[in-house]
C-alpha cells in the first residue's frame, strides 16, 4: 500500500510578485489586496487539500484480514490527519492575517513596528515579525527551549 500523505504546502502554487510602483506607499490598498488575494488562494488550495483527503480515506477505507496490510492502512490514514491538521492550524492562522489586513494593521512587525517587507510577506504571508525580530525569537527559543 503505497504512503500517499504529503506534507502541507507552505506556499500556495501560482502568484505574480507584487511590483511596487514608483512613488506608492508600503501596505497601499492595492498592496492589501494583493496580499489577502494570496491569502484567499493558498486557504482555497488547502481547503480543497482537505476535501481531497476526506475522499481519499472514504473510498480507500477497507477492512484488510491481514492485520500488516490493516496497520499500513491505519498508518497512512494517521500520516494525512496530522497533516490535515497542520492545515487546519495554517487556515486559522490565514483568517486570522486577512482579518488583520481588513484592520489595516498588516505588514508591520509586531515587537518592533518596522515594515516586514514584500519579499518576506510572500515568502510568508502570515508573518508577524521582521526577519531580525523572528531570528532573535528563534535563537531564544533555541536557548531556552520555550
Amino acid at each position: 500500500m503505497a504512503n500517499t500523505a504529503e506534507q502541507p504546502r507552505e506556499r500556495f502554487t501560482n502568484f505574480t510578485p507584487y511590483e511596487m510602483k514608483k512613488g506608492e506607499d508600503y501596505m497601499s490598498a492595492e498592496m492589501l489586496q494583493h496580499f489577502k488575494d494570496l491569502l484567499l488562494q493558498w486557504k482555497q488550495e488547502l481547503m480543497e487539500e482537505v476535501d481531497r483527503t476526506m475522499h481519499h480515506m472514504q473510498e480507500d477505507a477497507a477492512n484488510y484480514a491481514d492485520p500488516s496490510d490493516r496497520a499500513t492502512q491505519e498508518e497512512e490514514f494517521s500520516l494525512e490527519l496530522r497533516t490535515r491538521d497542520r492545515e487546519r492550524k495554517l487556515i486559522k492562522k490565514i483568517d486570522q492575517t486577512i482579518d488583520r489586513i481588513d484592520k489595516d494593521d498588516y505588514g508591520f512587525c509586531d515587537q518592533c513596528g518596522v515594515e516586514i517587507g514584500i519579499r518576506r510577506l510572500e515568502a510568508r504571508p502570515t508573518a508577524t515579525l521582521c526577519i531580525d525580530c523572528k531570528t532573535l525569537a528563534e535563537i531564544r527559543e533555541r536557548q531556552t527551549g520555550i
